[in-house]
């Protein structure tokens, strides 16, 4: 599935009011995982307001948001290596609009409040996971799981000195 962003929230108003249809499919979610990220990187507050927004009722601990901090501290480009367009030799500078290709999980879920689907980053081999949940009650979907969408990837060219 194909999801596009025509634009960017820019704060945590703009993106509840994006989030609250997208969030009714999985694929939704996990794209709106990688705009949170977006957001963090340019404000590290409001990007943990709506990444606990995505969690729902589960939000981050202490220890999630080490990870992502630590993760994140010095890789600016990797949420844009997410989206259409963007590429290593490019510096991460994606295509407009902005676009997000997410796949699913070819392993069957293992109940109907889980699913997991596959965001492809151009500066990693393999498509990374994101597993979300829904309540019982619900048809919203939340994050649950996404520790490979933070891990590392190719630097960019303007950063490699072998580029």
């Amino acid at each position: 599935m194909t999801i596009t962003f025509p634009v960017l929230p820019t704060n945590c108003e703009e993106f509840v009011t994006v989030a609250q249809d997208m969030m009714k499919k999985p694929e939704g979610t996990a794209a709106l995982l990688i705009v949170a990220l977006k957001l963090y990187i340019d404000d590290r507050e409001t990007g943990l307001e709506v990444l606990n927004f995505l969690h729902g009722p589960h939000p981050l601990s202490v220890r999630d948001q080490q990870f992502i901090r630590d993760r994140m501290m010095d890789k600016p480009y990797l949420p844009d290596s997410y989206f259409a367009g963007a590429r290593p030799d490019n510096n991460y500078t994606p295509d407009q609009p902005l676009t997000i290709e997410v796949q699913p999980d070819p392993v069957p879920a293992e109940s109907k409040e889980f699913k997991k689907v596959r965001l492809m980053s151009s500066g990693a081999d393999s498509p990374r996971l994101v597993t979300l949940r829904r309540k019982a009650s619900g048809d919203v979907w939340f994050l649950w799981d996404y520790p490979a969408i933070v891990t590392g990837i190719r630097i960019p060219a303007k950063e490699d000195p072998w580029a």
